[in-house]
């Protein structure tokens, strides 16, 4: 069968690669240990790289207090380092922002892996070494294998010893190059214990605690693994540039929690997902008691929210109290193949037997594989950790509790009063369980109930009275029986009314989030786009929001939509914050506050982005308090909508600006073609008519030369109105013509219009009807004029000599109407509903035999429409046209 290739991976190869053609290339000196020669053999391939022209210079350089390795650095460019006081300690960093002003073609920054400190821009410097590549610029650099992130707990098992610095995956695969520096674990203890790797007291201690023959050859192990990982991906990425034939449907599915040892499932999932070349998710259900959850818990969940973000995975959360219905759901949507859990996880509950996450997950989905790595740190931590917690009671709920129980016992007096059985009592004080469970805000309230119902019915209502004795045999069971029902009544409603809360919670976010979708589909431009998503951002998260449009690469003015919960902080659009907002556009990633970039910022910075191109920051004021991962969630995919549509009005204007423009080139095209074929004639009449009083002007008759001068009059003078006619559509067409608009009476714009027409129109009979009363209009005199001149010529092109032209003008309303009448052979329907049309001729034969270019009556439509009037075409009785156009009435104040 032939294997179809994935074309999502086809995809990422694809951008991966022209990403790459902008970026820095990154080379990692690779080793398995301190001291194999990392940092020696990066400054050997510099001195290399010098000699072949490369501006090289030493970023920074750790020389380990290591002779041959300080001897390298001579002949270096050396970038001095930016000193930080940390306290009472002067701290030595690499100072990115001189390294981004010199710009050199190659700079060496030693160890990845290391912690900034605080006042850094970054709190990692692989971060340093992603903008500089970024920026274009190469990097070499070194890392030893146990600052992998996946392969920490490894590292940790063989050497007990747990190593903070770390770097994501993504950066050792992604690099250019890797060249992994070797030497036999023998000759680097032979280095260790002839003090080129430590000195001599840490270098006994190390030769006894770490570095050991069999830790070494493990630690080496590994390294030449993940190298031999690293080129199976390289060759991947090429059969699937080469379009080779490539399938995979692993997809690999990791269950995230707060524990402390889930960080150890994630980094195992990661691996197997590389493994078998498969998709990575991590999924966290959040359940009822998530609200419940300590600050502490939160954070470690985050922790290991993030953590999973940086191995590759996408992570997804899902809502339910049945966790392993709830994964199991998502496998099947999604498509997961194998479930990657901790073994507490799989452990049995010891109450009633109840089944394990890991029985319920198969009983559910048999078809997934299911793989339990061990944590033995932890059995049941957050349940644990739960019951651990202090119950904080509150006032109100023991007023409430307590009132119930009166009630309760008030009731249970009435019926014991009016000879109801005991049954229908602890009927009662089950019912105040239950109201105590909802009314309440914790579970605790409703518990002690359940005890002390049990505990005042035997008192008030069992032989012998106001006694915890009981005569009657039965009523130990009778008790018990009474407390399990009042318990589990109990337990169910808080359950339920947990869920209702999780559900209301989780419907308003969800409506949020549509609610932005269908406002933003009908908002009309981007400021309205940006209003939209911000006031929803504070419906969603109940924070002020600041937003940067991009204008050509730079950062606009701050927007700010305070929430109005508390008075807005004008820190919050400082110099300082609208450096960070500055940096988040040019490098399109998030940063400021709960971030590893500039987190000293005050607000939470996120490039609204579509792909590449960012359309604007938005800043989140985040307070004390962080955002949970469904909020986090909704953020990023309102944040996501609001890129959408301002992308969607960005090819909007970009498509209205082509059509305009390929408007006007069709318009330039026909004004050309037209030009070219009617301006022929009556330029050839003119050099024709000219040249022959050029040639014999004497032996001419007057009468013959007065005709020719007529006919070089004429067509001269309508050269002179096509110019005029283009002229102003070109103004018309291009938005640039302007109004000048001023107080006339319509009788002498006519009459002024009257002396420029046609000289022919002395072989008609043009009659001016004036209205009874003078009529003011607020127009452009000069267009105005260019409209009755254009109609006028019209009438007399297109009627035979001797047919009457009669101009007249009268009111309606506040309306005034011109109209040009004619007697002429008249236009059929056909034409009339294209008269009005650019370039439209017509089959009308003018009456003179010259073509007209089809300007003029569309010139006059658009001179009346930017006036606020409408020009029109009829019959006239019994034949000819009628042209009427409108114009609006100036009505004059009369001051005394």
């Amino acid at each position: 069968m032939e294997m179809r290739m994935d074309p999502d991976r086809l995809l990422k190869a694809i951008t991966e690669e022209e990403n790459k053609e902008n970026r820095g290339h990154l080379h990692i000196f690779f080793g398995y240990a301190a001291g194999v020669g990392k940092t020696y053999a990066m400054l050997k391939a510099a001195h290399a790289a010098k000699r072949h022209n490369i501006d090289v210079v030493a970023g920074y350089v750790e020389p380990h207090m290591r002779p041959a390795t300080t001897a390298l650095l001579n002949g270096l460019e050396l970038l001095p380092c930016r000193e930080i006081e940390y306290n009472g300690i002067r701290l030595r960093e690499f100072d990115l922002d001189a390294a981004l002003r010199r710009k050199p073609q190659l700079i060496l920054v030693d160890e990845l892996a290391h912690t900034n400190a605080k006042e850094c821009r970054h709190a990692k410097r692989y971060q340093d070494v992603e903008e500089l590549l970024n920026a274009g610029i190469d990097v070499y650099t070194t890392v030893n294998v146990q600052h992998i992130e996946s392969l920490c707990d490894m590292v940790a098992s063989i050497t007990n010893v747990v190593v903070h610095e770390r770097i994501p995956d993504r950066i050792f695969d992604n690099a250019y190059q890797v060249k992994l520096v070797d030497i036999e674990p023998e000759e680097l203890i032979a280095r260790l214990n002839e003090g080129k790797v430590y000195q001599e007291n840490q270098a006994q201690k190390a030769v006894q605690n770490f570095f050991t023959i069999e830790n070494l050859t493990a630690l080496r192990e590994i390294a030449l693994r993940r190298c031999a990982d690293r080129v199976n991906k390289l060759s991947e990425n090429a059969r699937i540039k080469s379009k080779s034939d490539y399938y995979t449907d692993e997809h690999i599915l990791v269950c995230l929690s707060s524990s402390p040892t889930n960080a150890k499932i994630i980094r195992t999932a990661a691996r197997m997902a590389r493994a078998f070349n498969g998709n990575f998710t991590a999924l966290f259900v959040e359940t009822p008691s998530f609200s419940t959850m300590s600050e502490e818990n939160r954070k470690r969940l985050r922790n290991n929210m993030h953590l999973a973000e940086q191995l590759g995975a996408t992570v997804e959360t899902t809502y339910g109290e049945d966790i392993a219905l709830q994964i199991s759901e998502y496998a099947r949507v999604a498509g997961i193949s194998k479930i990657v859990l901790g073994r507490s996880s799989a452990r049995k509950k010891a109450f009633l037997g109840k089944q394990a996450l890991t029985e319920k997950l198969i009983a559910y989905a048999p078809n997934l594989d299911v793989y339990i790595i061990p944590d033995s740190a932890t059995v049941a931590y957050e349940e644990r950790k739960a019951r651990k917690k202090k119950a904080e009671f509150q006032a109100g709920d023991v007023a409430k509790s307590a009132g119930v129980l009166l009630a309760a016992t008030l009731i249970g007096f009435a019926f014991s009063a009016l000879g109801f059985s005991e049954a229908n009592i602890i009927t009662v004080y089950i019912l105040g369980v239950l109201i105590t469970a909802v009314i309440t805000s914790q579970r605790i309230y409703s518990l002690v109930s359940s005890v002390l119902s049990v505990l005042v019915f035997n008192f008030f209502f069992t032989e012998p009275i106001f006694t915890l004795n009981a005569y009657n045999s039965g009523y130990p069971a009778t008790f018990l029986i009474t407390f399990i029902a009042a318990f589990i009544t109990s337990s169910l409603a808080v359950r339920i009314k947990q869920n209702a809360r999780q559900a209301a919670r989780m419907a308003y976010r969800t409506k949020v989030l549509l609610d932005t979708n269908q406002m933003l589909q009908q908002a009309k431009d981007k400021y309205e786009i940006v209003s939209i998503t911000a006031n929803q951002l504070i419906k969603l998260l109940r924070r002020d929001v600041i937003f940067y449009f991009a204008e050509d690469g730079l950062l606009g003015d701050p927007i700010t939509y305070p929430c109005g919960e508390r008075e807005f902080d004008e820190e919050c659009v400082s110099e300082n914050e609208r450096a960070v907002a500055s940096w988040v556009l040019k490098n399109n990633k998030h940063a400021g506050v709960t971030t590893a970039t500039l987190a000293n910022a005050k607000c939470l910075y996120l490039a609204v982005r579509v792909g590449s191109r960012v359309y604007g920051v938005a800043g989140i004021v985040m307070g004390e308090t962080e955002l949970d991962s469904f909020e986090n969630s909704i953020m990023l995919s309102i944040l996501g909508e609001c890129a959408l549509g301002l992308e969607n009005e960005q090819t909007a204007f970009e498509k209205e600006q082509a059509a305009i423009l390929a408007k006007n080139e069709q318009l330039r095209a026909n004004l050309l073609r037209s030009i070219s074929h009617d301006l022929r004639t009556p330029l050839t009449s003119i050099s024709g008519n000219a040249g022959i009083l050029l040639s014999d002007e004497e032996g001419i008759p007057p009468a013959k030369r007065r005709e020719l001068y007529g006919n070089i009059y004429d067509d001269s003078l309508w050269l002179i109105n096509l110019v005029e006619n283009l002229l102003s559509v070109t103004r018309i067409e291009d938005g640039t013509m302007k109004l000048r608009m001023t107080t006339e009476l319509l009788d002498e714009i006519i009459g002024e219009a009257m002396q420029h027409i046609d000289r022919r129109s002395s072989e008609h009979n043009v009659q001016v009807k004036s209205a009874d009363s003078f009529v003011l209009v607020k127009v452009d005199a000069r267009l105005i004029m260019q409209v009755i001149i254009n109609l006028v010529d019209n009438a007399v092109k297109y009627t035979p000599a001797g047919s009457d032209i009669t101009i007249e003008t009268e009111t309606s309303g506040s309306w005034a109407t011109v109209t040009v009448a004619d007697n002429g052979g008249g236009i059929s329907d056909d034409a009339k509903t294209h008269i009005f049309d650019m370039f439209y001729t017509g089959d009308t034969k003018v009456a003179d035999s010259r073509r007209s270019l089809g300007l003029g009556l569309a010139l006059c439509k658009s001179i009346v429409a930017a006036h606020g009037g409408k020009i029109t075409v009829s019959d006239n009785k019994p034949h000819g046209a009628v042209f009427a156009f409108t114009l609006p009435i100036e009505e004059v104040t009369l001051h005394e």
